[in-house]
């Protein structure tokens, strides 16, 4: 018993005084967390500073984003005007243009760069992968601006090209002395008219001047006989009846369907027939502002700036090679006026019998331009008539329209004989091109083909 008691005891206090030591165990682990609690804290303060580092990196990064959106719309306004000073051609414009979206790449050049800067200050693990990103976003705007310069170049020595041929041809037509006193007079005349419109800075009330107008209506009546000899040319080669086709034409041009005799056309004047055809297909809608492709009301909204920008338009556009034109902006409102009379002028039947099929009216359908001979002679019509339109609505009034009618008296005022003068006795047969009547009373003949009232 007592020597249970005292193992009793001897137990308790083996068990007791072990209890200090533990306190001072204790008390050591509440030292090492009071460490722990501050190492925590330097831990959460170093997080906190790189948080604050971060956010302030990427309030950057927003920041020179925003600048990098901000400067490609700058680039896109720009290059948009710089299109547009394409056409109409407005060289000051396209140099304005041109220095911006130059300004708006040298200042994405710079964001690049600084954010390159900025990757490098992060780590060099992207930048492998952001600098050739930025690289593709402005590679294209290069290449287009590249494009556009040269462009530029190119129209600027087609411009010193032509003015070369204007100086030259003028020496040339000074001294033709072989010609008669009057002829020649009147060939110096138009010389200096043309001229006279060389400059960029003309004012609408001196530009429009009846020389003009008739310079202008001279080079359509060049250019459709160029293309009626063409046409005639080609309808041989497909081994048309020709006598079938003038009797058809001329019966047209008068309204009625009528038989017409054989003889109304002389012999190896069918072309002037082919005149008259394209004539009447190409003027249609002449009066109109747009040859009615559009309802626009301009030239009477606002009549003074609607002839300003005509003039503009005609000093812009009459060195332009056609074809040329249309490669660059096959839509413009002359690329619709070109499809709109191919497709009147040549009739399915017609182009499939005189090429053999009908790929020229699927290109021009689908909203393109042929390179072919027959459409470029064409195109040359289509620019004569188009400038002649531009220079017609940049005069005040607006010149009218009239035709010599079938069966009417010569009126040599008003008219001239396509052919010699057959003499007396004689009246128009069908028309071969119009004729206008300007504001100040002056006239610029119309065309016909004369027969003997007999033959009517």
């Amino acid at each position: 018993m007592a020597s249970n008691f005292s193992h009793l005891i001897h137990r308790v206090t083996a068990s007791c005084l072990p209890h200090p030591l533990a306190s001072a165990a204790n008390f050591t682990d509440d030292a090492s967390g009071e460490e722990d609690i501050d190492v925590y804290n330097e831990e959460e303060e170093e997080e906190e500073e790189e948080y604050s580092v971060r956010t302030t990196r990427e309030m950057e990064m927003v920041m020179l984003m925003g600048e990098v959106f901000a400067t490609v719309s700058s680039m896109k306004a720009a290059y948009v005007s710089l299109q547009q000073a394409h056409y109409p051609w407005d060289a000051d414009n396209t140099r304005l243009s041109d220095v911006a979206v130059v300004a708006e790449l040298r200042k994405l050049g710079v964001l690049r760069e600084k954010f390159r800067r900025s990757v490098e200050r992060v780590g060099g693990g992207n930048r492998r992968v952001t600098a050739p990103m930025m690289k593709e976003v402005v590679a294209p705007y290069e290449v287009a601006l590249e494009k556009l310069k040269m462009e530029v170049k190119n129209k600027e020595a087609e411009v010193d090209n032509l003015r070369e041929k204007l100086k030259t041809a003028t020496t040339v037509n000074g001294g033709g002395g072989r010609k008669s006193r009057s002829r020649s007079h009147q060939s110096k005349r138009r010389v200096s008219c043309s001229s006279q419109f060389q400059g960029p800075c003309v004012s609408p009330a001196a530009m429009a001047v009846p020389e003009l107008f008739e310079i202008c209506m001279n080079s359509v009546k060049d250019e459709l006989k160029s293309f009626a000899s063409l046409l005639l040319s080609l309808m041989k080669a497909a081994h048309w009846d020709i006598t079938a086709t003038v009797k058809s034409i001329t019966a047209s041009s008068a309204g009625t369907n009528a038989p017409v005799r054989d003889s109304i056309v002389g012999r190896n004047h069918a072309k002037y027939s082919l005149e008259s055809y394209v004539n009447r297909k190409i003027f249609q809608g002449f009066d109109h502002e747009t040859f009615y492709m559009e309802g626009s009301l301009s030239s009477l909204l606002n009549p003074n700036q609607f002839r300003s920008e005509c003039f503009t338009q005609y000093s812009d556009m009459k060195s332009m090679d056609p074809m040329e034109l249309l490669a660059i902006l096959p839509t413009c409102q002359f690329g619709k006026f070109c499809s709109k009379k191919y497709l009147s002028i040549v009739h399915p039947k017609m182009e499939e019998s005189l090429f053999g099929d009908l790929e020229q009216r699927r290109q021009v359908l689908a909203g393109n331009h042929p390179r072919s001979r027959f459409y470029g002679e064409l195109l040359k019509v289509a620019k004569a008539v188009w400038l002649l339109h531009l220079v017609a609505f940049s005069l005040d009034p607006l010149p009218s329209i009239f035709e010599g009618s079938r069966g009417a008296d010569f009126h040599p005022e008003y008219m001239e004989s396509a052919v010699r003068f057959p003499g007396a006795g004689h009246v128009v047969g069908f028309p071969v091109s119009p004729g206008f009547k300007l504001g100040n009373g002056y006239i610029v003949k119309a065309r016909v083909y004369l027969v003997p009232k007999t033959e009517l």
